[in-house]
């Protein structure tokens, strides 16, 4: 082959930084484009199934608004900064709930004016209301949570045992308290009044007293209570298991509205919320550990499962009936732990 001569290699230099150049410019801008679609995208924490915008209410404790996402959507969402009075010198002390669909314990540190701090808290699932619990669950049950109690540094005598009214409803029940009277324990029943009175004694805060009610969804039934001149007002209605009744929607929003109607109006700029439904709802868009969670409105809840669709039924009657628009629920309160308060 002849060599090239200089002018020819000039020529195919040219050439190549040519070809180079418009291929840049053709193809260049298409790859950009699509680097630009990917860097531009951001993802979200996932908080759940809700979509729009939480409802707000004021919070004289303290608030602020973060933000969440919810299947692509993002919402504002309300969170309740109050701090309880920790408990000076305090003791532990625990209890076992047999609730209406198992066993749940609970250790708390309290001390003399009753400020209490939660230590421990175990839930478990023994089917009582299913009808499936045998005497051998419940004696395999108990005696592992009356171990782990001591072990945690519980003495015995502060160990107490109590039975939910909704559990009362269930006829195995009566075979269960059997079985733990023959096993030399102690155990304690409780009305749906009393049960509203000692949710109201473990989820109100003192400085709320006077402007905020209480709400315990539990599966066999719901409790809607509150303080009026200094006693304790407690109502029952139905619980989040109300359709394996064939009770019909209609029918538990209306005892559910009627009931929650007779809350005193200084009473419902907010609500301190806690049972199984709203824990489920909570969990949704919990940030972090927080104590409190500010709850969606109603609106912006999406249920799944026949439970969770009862409970947003009840939990729709209740805002519509009081116009409430702060639900709060307490990570740590629970009905036994009031319980304990008044002992």
């Amino acid at each position: 082959m002849a060599k090239l001569t200089a002018f020819s290699r000039l020529l195919i230099a040219l050439l190549i930084v040519g070809g180079v150049y418009f291929a840049a410019r053709t193809f260049l801008p298409q790859l950009q484009g699509k680097t630009d679609d990917t860097t531009t995208t951001t993802t979200t924490p996932d908080a759940g199934d809700n979509s729009g915008s939480a409802s707000t209410g004021n919070n004289d404790a303290g608030s602020g608004n973060n933000t969440s996402a919810s299947s692509g959507a993002s919402f504002s969402r309300q969170t309740f900064s109050f701090t309880p009075a920790a408990p000076v010198n305090g003791k532990l002390k625990g209890v076992v709930e047999l609730g209406a669909t198992g066993f749940n314990s609970f250790i708390i540190r309290v001390d003399n004016a009753k400020n209490w701090k939660l230590e421990k808290a175990e839930y478990g699932a023994s089917l009582v209301y299913e009808n499936m619990t045998t005497d051998q669950d419940v004696k395999d049950g108990l005696k592992q949570y009356i171990s782990d109690m001591v072990s945690y540094g519980v003495g015995p005598r502060d160990i107490h045992f109590v039975i939910s009214s909704g559990a009362k409803k269930v006829a195995v029940t009566d075979k269960i308290i059997a079985t733990l009277a023959g096993m030399k324990y102690q155990v304690n029943t409780v009305t749906p009044e009393q049960e509203g009175q000692y949710a109201l004694r473990s989820v109100l805060p003192s400085e709320y007293s006077g402007r905020a009610f209480v709400v315990d969804i539990g599966s066999g039934n719901t409790k809607i209570s509150w303080k009026n001149q200094g006693q304790i007002k407690a109502l029952e209605s139905y619980g989040a298991k109300y359709s394996q009744n064939n009770t019909s929607a209609a029918t538990v929003a209306g005892d559910v509205k009627a009931k929650a109607a007779q809350v005193p109006s200084s009473l419902t700029s907010t609500c301190f919320i806690i049972g199984g439904v709203p824990f489920e709802f909570a969990k949704k868009v919990r940030n972090g550990k927080e104590r409190y969670t500010v709850l969606p409105a109603p609106a912006d809840l999406k249920a799944e499962g026949d439970k969770q669709v009862n409970g947003l039924n009840i939990y729709n009657s209740i805002a519509s009936a009081t116009n409430c628009k702060q639900f709060v629920f307490d990570w740590d309160a629970n009905f036994t732990i009031g319980f304990l308060l008044s002992l």
